[in-house]
């Protein structure tokens, strides 16, 4: 009776090894070409969009441009049926805020470094311009500022734009504050700072009426 306890347990033993070891079966190519694609992730931390800014052409087209936390810039000239990045050539990605000039449908101010600060941001090196549409651009200053959270191109004068910048996320920063440029970018001047070097401009708005009081 023990001798065939211990055969039954032997044979068992070796149909589990033999269970274990053996690979897995491949799943039918005609039920794997049926699966659909389908995104599992990163839902939390990637596709945020940080600044989206628009303009109706004379032919009704609408061209968008639109901003991601960490994708650059994307171009639509279909209103937002297709997109292609014009910002990829840039060594940040970040973006925080864009305008476009209403005295010039061709100039365009984008501002790295995310606006919308948390422990997955990532900082910019200034603002920059476009004067083609989008097709290439110059970095205009303001580089240790990090992050920018809205530009404001004067309504008839596109020389004069005015940009928040709430500073540094982890640290003081004297480079806080609302600046302003009257020469399309040449030149910066901090118009407005905090009372201490933890407090920056978050918001800013111009009054329609009277843009320049």
């Amino acid at each position: 009776m023990i001798r065939k306890l211990l055969l039954g347990g032997t044979i068992l033993s070796l149909c589990s090894a033999a269970a274990i070891a053996a690979p897995p079966a491949a799943p039918a190519p005609s039920g794997v070409s049926g699966l659909g694609i389908r995104n599992i992730g990163s839902a939390a931390m990637s596709g945020r969009i940080a600044a989206i800014a628009a303009r109706q052409e004379a032919d009704g087209k609408v061209t968008l441009f639109v901003g991601a936390a960490s994708g650059g810039v994307w171009k639509s000239e279909d209103g937002g049926t297709s997109f292609h990045p014009v910002f990829d050539k840039q060594p940040v990605q970040s973006i925080g805020a864009i305008a476009l000039d209403p005295t010039n449908p061709q100039t365009v101010w984008v501002g790295t470094g995310e606006s919308w600060t948390r422990n997955s941001v990532s900082i910019g090196d200034g603002i920059y311009k476009s004067t083609d549409g989008g097709e290439s651009w110059t970095n205009v200053g303001l580089p240790t500022t990090e992050r920018v959270t809205r530009i404001i191109v004067h309504p008839t004068n596109g020389n004069i734009v005015y940009v928040c910048a709430p500073g540094a996320l982890w640290s003081d920063s004297p480079d806080r504050g609302l600046y302003k440029t009257s020469d399309g970018g040449k030149t910066w001047s901090l118009i407005l700072k905090g009372s201490n070097l933890s407090t920056g401009c978050s918001s800013v708005s111009l009054d329609p009426s009277n843009p320049t009081g």
